[in-house]
């Protein structure tokens, strides 16, 4: 019985792998034995060192196109193997330990192109009830602020602040920030603050400063499925959650010429590397635009 395959019997019966695992392992094996063969007459699994390795990730990325992923278990696949070889006395080193896997490919985060949100806010009809200017604010307000959604649930009439033309937000491990708003966010506030005391002329029992029809506080699968319904207005793009205003209002403010130190800021981002994706999705918007529009791209 070859190495191998004895390794593949121990993954199945003493690490309870599954199938599926034990075949990809077997894949990946077996593909970094053809790839030591073809370097060189002579190399053996006791003889292959870290460059070796390190020369098999790179083919495995520029010539054959696997993804991070792919490369990332085929590592883990040698890695394992040479902790069994050493455990059972056939080989002396881990040449796979300290080669690093390559970073998997972040996504860039979807976002609503500015036209469309323009044509909800400006020319999509919202109720003039108050439920209509409600979900209004709630649109405008993400779009304006990049806050979260748990963020905006937990707004009080308080964190309006009116002298500021601002407003205060408690974010993630309760962390204050304050966010600048704008003279028509600030009219929709007063406008949807006149309409709530006339609509609850009796009282309510919410302490938010969103209310739901009957006087709640508003839930979060409510203020997720306001505005899916709105998104759906003017986009067909599957995913349309509030946070997706948040990401649309970061690529916004980049385009715009925004700092990408102040965008963190009003984001409540803890580090600048999570607020840097925003620079690769605009890059992206950047090489869409000159694919359509240069004569020989």
């Amino acid at each position: 019985m070859t190495n191998i395959a004895s390794f593949l019997d121990y993954l199945r019966a003493e690490l309870n792998r599954s199938e599926r695992t034990v075949e990809n392992y077997a894949v990946a094996l077996r593909e970094f034995e053809a790839f030591f063969h073809s370097l060189a007459e002579g190399i053996t699994w006791e003889s292959a060192d870290t460059e070796i390795v390190r020369e098999w990730v790179v083919y495995m990325i520029d010539e054959e196109d696997k993804k991070p992923a792919t490369v990332s278990l085929a590592l883990s696949a040698l890695r394992t193997f040479y902790r069994y070889l050493m455990k059972t006395g056939k080989a002396v080193a881990n040449p796979a330990a300290n080669v690093k896997a390559p970073k998997k490919a972040k996504k860039l985060p979807a976002f609503v192109k500015e036209e469309n949100m323009s044509q909800l806010l400006d020319s999509c009809t919202f109720t003039d009830d108050f439920e209509g200017r409600r979900d209004r604010l709630i649109i405008l307000m993400l779009y304006s602020t990049g806050m979260r959604r748990a963020e905006i649930l937990g707004l009080q009439d308080k964190d309006i602040l009116w002298g500021e033309k601002a407003v205060k937000v408690t974010g993630k491990r309760m962390k204050q920030r304050i966010i600048p708003i704008s003279d028509e966010l600030l009219k929709e506030v007063r406008r949807y603050i006149d309409m709530r005391t006339a609509y609850f002329s009796n009282g309510y029992e919410g302490t938010a400063f969103l209310l739901g029809k009957k006087g709640k506080d508003l839930r979060p699968d409510e203020i997720h499925r306001i505005v899916t319904e709105k998104l759906a207005m003017v986009t067909t793009q599957q995913k349309r959650s509030p946070h997706v205003l948040r990401h649309s209002f970061a690529t916004a403010m980049l385009n715009h010429g925004a700092d990408l130190q102040a965008i963190q800021q009003l984001m409540g981002h803890e580090s600048l590397e999570t607020t840097q994706i925003y620079t690769h999705l605009s890059f992206e918007e950047l090489k869409n635009a000159y694919n359509k529009a240069h004569p020989r791209s």
